[in-house]
């Protein structure tokens, strides 16, 4: 059993992998009942790439909390991936996800940007009617 953390905005994710019959599950909902499309394929990908007949040995339990659905949806993009490459412990599995996407490994470092004081968010300014 593996385990591995990830963060992407808001979310956090933490995924288990085991050995088992190819199950995933999304927050206890298996993943192929996820109904938004783009999300599904997003958190597949890792196991897309890694093929149908390694894949089918391993089951996947991922927990995600706070952040929308697509911050939730690359962070358990990253987790599971980071998870795989524990597991199975192939050098040629994290050069395979590292050549597609670099990301999936590294995570995303881009965070919001602080809010300044006397202003409504961290770049607006109050509007000037003169001028």
């Amino acid at each position: 059993m593996v385990t591995s953390n990830a963060t992407r905005k808001k979310a956090s994710c933490r995924c288990r992998v085991t050995e088992g019959r190819g199950r995933v599950f999304f927050n206890g909902v298996p993943v192929e009942l996820i109904p938004i499309e783009v999300v599904r394929l997003k958190v597949m990908e890792p196991l897309l790439l890694l093929g149908k007949e390694r894949w089918s040995t391993i089951d996947a339990y991922i927990n995600v909390m706070g952040g929308g659905i697509m911050g939730q949806a690359e962070a358990a993009r990253v987790a599971l991936a980071r998870a795989l490459v524990k597991f199975v412990q192939d050098p040629e599995l994290e050069n395979l996800y590292k050549s597609y996407d670099r990301y999936m490994l590294a995570g995303d470092p881009r965070r919001t940007e602080s809010e300044k004081w006397m202003r409504y968010s961290a770049r607006r300014w109050r509007q000037k009617s003169y001028r």
